[in-house]
């Protein structure tokens, strides 16, 4: 099978079951929303995940994952299926230390932790001691979340990529459930049932796939070689990538510090928001990056560069054909959804309101967080995690002296903007150095296929607009009118869009569907 084939199958693949874990945590949400709204107990709750959510992506999926399949890929295709249980067994040794260790370091500085990120809690009795306590109870989720990643690289090496990105779905399940039947079991902060359920859902997530990872033939031992070569490079690897990816994670705190001095729900404001924008990155953005990884290292391993960039452009033209409408779509359609779904109980058209501000703030920024998406696993691919370190760092730069500028003016609306004006920064520089570094790598491409979906975009952002204008959105709650008015937008909007780029010439959406129906064997093979 091609590249271009595998890439398209992993990518369909983990979108399915990525898309069904998003639907899962949309009625996470939706859940949260009612229950618990946006104001003092979701303030809380959402800064004290952010430390836990943020070292999930500090040590799993970020800096391990991007130094680890590369390595793992590379011994099991030169050295052998042997030798890469080896190098398994050793690193699963070395970060169940490791992450041990840090998250018992993590519930015991949690305080100090709490009050450097949620300094504007302060000022509010009882807000910062309430976020400190949901940050020592949820904080083992790194521990679970961390193991989980290292099967998760070990399984899309493999070949299988279904069940670690289906196992979020235990996640929202375990949310959901616990936050409805334990809420009434703590009367002063019912937000604590939430916190029980992250941290049984990461206990989930990581128990189920130690079935799969036997029927592949890995069966995880102890072993403290710790100075093997191949344990050494990922080492090695990670190291520069851990600063790549603290540094990134760090715009996100340095977004959730600067809320916490806005008015009260600000961060949960941007919480929903950024939910909301996540759901296309979840199910598109995130899928590809992680399928053209492996695919990329086994080319860069075999010195293949001719395969490695025509992988990269072809991704980077799914990539653009799907954010851009993406895009537009979570403009128009950000009251409306937020309306349907999320305004009942304590939540209430004002939020929806806000909510949805943040999440036009945001959108823009999704196609340019897909591009990055791509171009940093081809730096990692090629072994090199420095250079997506120092763009990191002045996209760092950037976000914060926006954020701090337009804070005052905008509010939280200011700090989402922010964000979106670095990620064009980060891709702009990513791009910029890869070519450098490669030569020409799929712009001009990415650039024609942009430029022939616009008009379709354009369409179909006015067609779904034009329908969704006959309902009142500032009605509450849901309704058979509401959902049928936005189901219809939203197809209606595709089928303009898919028509227009097929006049338009963009091909690549009928061949990424060709492609994507010959693996799942809804299309005859040619």
């Amino acid at each position: 099978m091609s590249e271009k084939r595998q890439i398209s199958a992993a990518t369909a693949v983990m979108g399915a079951a990525t898309g069904l874990s998003r639907i899962a945590g949309l009625v996470r949400d939706m859940v949260v929303a009612s229950l618990f709204g946006a104001g003092f107990g979701t303030d809380a709750f959402f800064m004290a995940f952010t430390i836990p959510n943020l070292l999930r992506r500090f040590f799993a999926e970020g800096a391990l994952t991007a130094a680890f399949v590369p390595t793992f890929s590379t011994v099991y295709h030169k050295q052998g299926v042997d030798e890469a249980r080896r190098v398994a067994n050793i690193c699963w040794t070395l970060l169940l230390l490791i992450m041990a260790a840090i998250t018992l370091l993590g519930i015991w500085a949690s305080p100090v932790i709490v009050r450097a990120i949620g300094a504007g809690y302060g000022d509010v009795a009882g807000k910062l001691a309430l976020t400190d306590f949901l940050n020592r109870l949820m904080f083992p989720y790194i521990f679970f979340v961390s193991l989980l990643a290292l099967i998760t690289g070990i399984l899309n090496v493999l070949g299988h990529y279904f069940l670690p990105s289906f196992s979020t779905v235990l996640l929202n399940i375990s949310m959901i459930v616990c936050a409805v039947l334990l809420a009434p079991l703590f009367p002063l902060q019912p937000i604590v049932a939430l916190a029980i359920g992250v941290l049984v859902g990461g206990l989930l997530q990581l128990v189920i796939q130690f079935p799969v990872l036997r029927l592949k033939g890995i069966r995880l031992r102890f072993d403290f070689n710790f100075r093997h070569p191949s344990v050494i490079r990922v080492a090695r690897l990670m190291l520069p990538g851990l600063a790549g990816v603290a540094i990134y994670q760090i715009n996100v705190v340095v977004s959730r510090l600067l809320a916490s001095f806005l008015p009260e729900g600000s961060v949960s404001y941007l919480y929903y928001g950024q939910r909301l924008f996540e759901l296309p990155q979840g199910i598109f953005v995130v899928s590809l990056a992680q399928a053209v990884l492996p695919a990329m290292s086994r080319q860069a391993a075999v010195g293949d560069s001719a395969g490695l960039k025509e992988s990269l452009r072809f991704s980077l033209v799914l990539i653009s054909i799907v954010t851009l409408p993406a895009a537009a779509g979570l403009i128009v359609c950000a009251v409306p959804v937020y309306s349907l779904f999320f305004m009942r109980g304590a939540f209430s058209y004002q939020d929806v309101s806000q909510t949805a501000m943040a999440l036009c703030a945001y959108a823009p920024g999704l196609l340019f967080v897909g591009v990055s998406r791509i171009l940093v696993p081809t730096f990692y691919a090629l072994q090199d995690t420095r250079t997506p370190v120092w763009v990191s760092f002045w996209t760092l730069v950037v976000n914060a002296l926006l954020g701090l500028l337009l804070m005052g003016p905008l509010r939280h609306v200011g700090l989402a903007l922010a964000l979106s004006l670095s990620s064009v920064c980060n891709c702009v520089l990513l791009g910029w150095l890869l070519r450098r570094k490669i030569g020409p790598w799929g712009f001009g491409a990415m650039a024609s296929s942009l430029l022939r979906a616009l008009p379709a975009t354009l369409l179909m952002a006015a067609g779904a607009w034009l329908i969704l204008r006959s309902v009142d959105w500032q009605v509450g709650g849901w309704s058979f009118v509401k959902l049928m008015t936005l189901g219809g937008a939203v197809s209606v909007g595709m089928v303009i869009y898919c028509g227009v780029c097929l006049l338009c010439g963009v091909t690549e959406i009928r061949d990424g569907l060709l492609l994507v129906g010959r693996k799942l064997g809804f299309a005859r093979k040619v």
